[in-house]
């Protein structure tokens, strides 16, 4: 068991650093860093790559005419051509006044002659001429031609066939942006361009971050108080709730509606919890009033039974039948008791369920009353019926019904001492016919007339009387609200006792 209990804490044990992420607002700040660390990473490469598009389709713009401002500047072609000395020269003069350009002479096939480039670093033989070709035609711009200091690489440049176009012989191509260019060009974007733009990007971002971590925390607000709300009610292990919406209005979307339905499921959960603590206390008090009135008929039964086996030979034939009969009472009152028992069990559990059809109130109670006749008259009890004229037709169920009306009539039979009356009368309220039972018997004691209606209750104005279950009035009750009636007690001590309940009218 120690075991167990040990791996059952050391499973409960949560890091620091997991405890961040637990809540839904450290998620979502989680996933926007990540998202705007991306969208940062995915800018700067595009925009350097852009950068680097634009600049070359400018600067190629900008120096369209170099190579043939060259050849007419320096005066490369003479007597139709080219100078070789003329270039020579140009490629010593370049090499110092714009070391950003580099400049070669290739052949028709793209090969190439010479050069004002540093010999040890020029890498290629040939050129392409297929970029060369677009150039002249002016497809458009940027065109990328081969770096003759590169294998793989391409730069923006100018170029003009020498030492004419209607006599071409070769190329003068000029790489706009050559190795010195590109030097100096890293350089500054290391020192300069990229830490403006870095810290561009970063202060945007963190701009970003912190709108959204504080539109993250309003949108979650609501959503962390109503797993707080949460909380506490397991907390209260579900017998106290705090409303969701309790001190602020709701704004009807997703999780307001989701904290209204929480607090329905939450009050509905207290209350069957309530009703269900109720239940248990009636089932308790129940089974405590059950083994109370069982234990005194099943140990008369017992008694009885046990002297007729012991003294069977010393009894006379009057006295074994009078043993007999009073057994026999006794097994027809445990017979009726646990009849009641199951009746009532069963009309609490919602088992039983009316077949409600329409009838004539009337001609059902004359029946009963006709029925109840015969015990009335050994009791000397004065039974009569009241109908009310063109009564209309009830909505329920004739067997339960007829239940009511024998339960709540024995009741009065069995409040009466002597000689005495009952009265049955009927009459319409409204959407309802009322029946009501009245007799002028020992009446009801206001201690307790709120509690007739309770299992195995028995006022203490009642007489004795053995046939009595105590579960008379409470079956009665249940199968009234059954029926969608109600069932009232009105009594005086030593006054009698009204008993009435409704039926709904029929409906056609």
């Amino acid at each position: 068991m120690n075991e167990v209990s040990t791996d059952r804490g050391s499973s409960k044990a949560v890091r620091p650093g997991r405890f961040l992420f637990r809540t839904l607002y450290a998620r979502l700040a989680t996933a926007l860093v990540l998202l705007l660390t991306g969208v940062g990473l995915i800018y700067a490469l595009i925009s350097t790559s852009v950068t680097r598009h634009y600049l070359e389709e400018v600067s190629q713009h900008f120096n369209r005419d170099l190579a043939r401002n060259l050849v007419a500047d320096r005066n490369l072609v003479e007597e139709g051509r080219l100078n070789e000395a003329a270039l020579k020269e140009t490629f010593r003069m370049y090499m110092v006044i714009n070391p950003s350009i580099e400049i070669y002479l290739l052949d028709p096939e793209g090969t190439i002659l010479s050069y004002s480039a540093d010999p040890g670093k020029v890498k290629r033989k040939h050129v392409s001429l297929e970029p060369i070709q677009a150039f002249l035609g002016d497809e458009g711009y940027p065109l990328l031609g081969d770096d003759p200091r590169s294998h793989d690489r391409l730069k923006a440049f100018s170029v003009t066939p020498v030492p004419s176009s209607d006599n071409p012989q070769g190329y003068l191509y000029v790489v706009l942006r050559g190795e010195e260019f590109d030097s100096v060009d890293g350089m500054i974007r290391e020192s300069y361009f990229l830490r403006l733009s870095g810290w561009s990007v970063v202060a945007s971002l963190g701009f970003a971050l912190l709108i959204g971590l504080v539109l993250f925390r309003l949108l979650t607000k609501r959503l962390h108080r109503l797993a707080a709300s949460m909380d506490d009610f397991q907390q209260s292990n579900f017998t106290s709730h705090r409303a969701y919406a309790e001190h602020q209005p709701l704004s009807g979307d997703e999780i307001d509606r989701l904290g209204t339905t929480f607090d329905q499921m939450a009050d509905r959960i207290v209350a069957q919890l309530r009703k269900l603590q109720e239940k248990d206390a009636l089932r308790r008090e129940l089974v405590a009033h059950v083994s109370h009135d069982l234990r005194t008929p099943l140990a008369s039964l017992r008694g009885y039974l046990e002297s007729l086996q012991m003294r069977q030979g010393e009894l006379s034939p009057e006295e074994k039948a009078e043993y007999v009969s009073i057994a026999l009472r006794h097994s027809e009152r445990l017979t009726h008791l646990v009849s009641e028992l199951f009746e009532l069990a069963t009309l609490d559990a919602r088992e039983a369920r009316p077949n409600s059809e329409p009838f004539a109130i009337a001609e059902l109670v004359q029946d009963v009353v006709q029925k109840y006749q015969l015990k009335a008259k050994q009791r000397g009890v004065a039974l009569s019926l009241h109908p009310a004229p063109d009564l209309p037709f009830v909505s329920a169920d004739i067997a339960m019904t007829e239940r009511v009306l024998e339960n709540l009539l024995e009741n009065a039979f069995n409040h009466i001492e002597g000689e005495g009356r009952v009265e049955i009368r009927l009459r319409q309220e409204s959407e309802a016919v009322l029946l009501s039972i009245s007799d002028n018997g020992c009446g009801i004691s206001e201690t307790d007339l709120p509690h007739v209606f309770e299992p195995f209750y028995q006022a203490n104005s009642k007489p004795p009387d053995d046939s009595s279950t105590g579960l008379g009035l409470a079956i009665a009750r249940r199968i009234v609200e059954l029926l969608q009636g109600e069932i009232h007690v009105a009594s005086r001590l030593r006054e009698g006792a009204t008993f009435s309940f409704s039926l709904p009218v029929w409906q056609h």
